[in-house]
């Protein structure tokens, strides 16, 4: 089976309140690009990937005035797509909720949240000594991770988060001290949200269940000079590197460690209002624990830039968002 994940940026702003899709010339949420060339996109793309089950990160809101599910149901009716039924979690604020959609032939998925004394509930708070002051400090998810449980039509299960860490950058910062203090304060808040995240994975894998953990971790192996200041990086955490946790796994991640000043693998390409430099970076991952790992999955990243791809596709990419789908295909019968 094929399982993906996928940052859409700005999916909200190609729907109105009632759910229907605004397919004019209007712009969307991206840069520069209309929401019927981004809808029209997403459409080539998602048929492209083909995926059994796919995390969407920055899927359409879901408030008191505006439903996910009806959204998504009118996005996946209007391009006739297999990967029809719909899971999400726990709602958030930031008009980004983290979404499943999946082939109800193949599986079925639920909402599986859990909890320990170690690591509470995702929707709650987690409290942490986050600048070694000997006082606690209290950190929410502004997107709370969605853990599901997946069930295979064979009969085989597994347990599947999805996750959007909090970004690092110092948005609002006015000068360079600003923006100095801003990332570190966002890294220590990212570096809790991967040790909570982590001690849930522990507590699956201690109860002998298999678990992926996909998304975006808006964070990577060397990706900023502040990693050094901390040890590591949010994704060394959840991949249990340098620690006695189980180790998750993902292809990209040592690539990247072992060809540290090499080309890197890269999932996302940004690129601001007034800068003229895109910026390229590993922050989509699918992590897999140990039994999954043996059986061999393949890992893909969609990237247009680095893939020999038909000219359509690789442009539906490019205008569909700033993030690449990511995909792993694994015999899970």
């Amino acid at each position: 089976m094929r399982i993906a994940t996928y940052n859409v940026e700005w999916f909200n702003a190609l729907f109105d309140d009632a759910g229907d899709l605004q397919d004019d010339q209007g712009w969307s949420g991206r840069y520069n690009v209309t929401r019927h060339d981004q809808i029209a996109a997403l459409g080539t793309v998602f048929h492209a990937v083909n995926a059994d089950i796919i995390l969407l990160v920055e899927a359409p809101d879901h408030s008191t005035t505006r439903s996910t599910i009806t959204a998504l149901n009118q996005f996946c009716s209007r391009f006739d797509l297999r990967t029809n039924a719909i899971t999400m979690g726990y709602a958030n604020d930031t008009q980004q909720e983290l979404a499943i959609l999946y082939d109800p032939r193949v599986c079925t998925l639920t909402h599986a949240p859990q909890a320990s004394e170690r690591a509470p509930l995702f929707d709650t708070c987690f409290e942490i000594d986050l600048d070694i002051d000997a006082r606690l400090d209290r950190v929410e998810f502004s997107k709370p991770p969605l853990e599901t449980r997946v069930s295979l039509a064979s009969g085989a299960q597994f347990e599947m988060i999805g996750v959007h860490l909090k970004s690092k950058a110092p948005h609002g910062a006015r000068n360079p001290q600003e923006a100095m203090q801003q990332s570190i304060k966002n890294r220590r808040k990212q570096l809790a949200q991967a040790i909570w995240l982590r001690r849930r994975v522990s507590d699956r894998l201690a109860a002998g269940l298999d678990v992926i953990v996909l998304g975006d971790f808006n964070d990577g192996p060397g990706l900023d000079t502040y990693e050094t200041l901390f040890g590591r990086s949010s994704i060394e955490i959840i991949a249990g590197a340098g620690s006695h946790d189980v180790p998750m796994f993902d292809p990209h991640v040592a690539q990247v460690v072992v060809n540290e000043f090499g080309d890197h693998p890269y999932s996302a390409r940004f690129q601001g209002r007034d800068q003229p430099k895109h910026l390229n970076a590993l922050i989509d991952y699918i992590f897999v624990s140990p039994n999954l790992r043996g059986m061999g999955g393949q890992w893909r990243i969609w990237n247009p830039y680095e893939t020999q791809l038909a000219p359509e596709l690789a442009q539906a990419l490019i205008t569909a968002s700033d993030h690449f789908p990511v995909t792993l295909d694994i015999d899970l019968a």
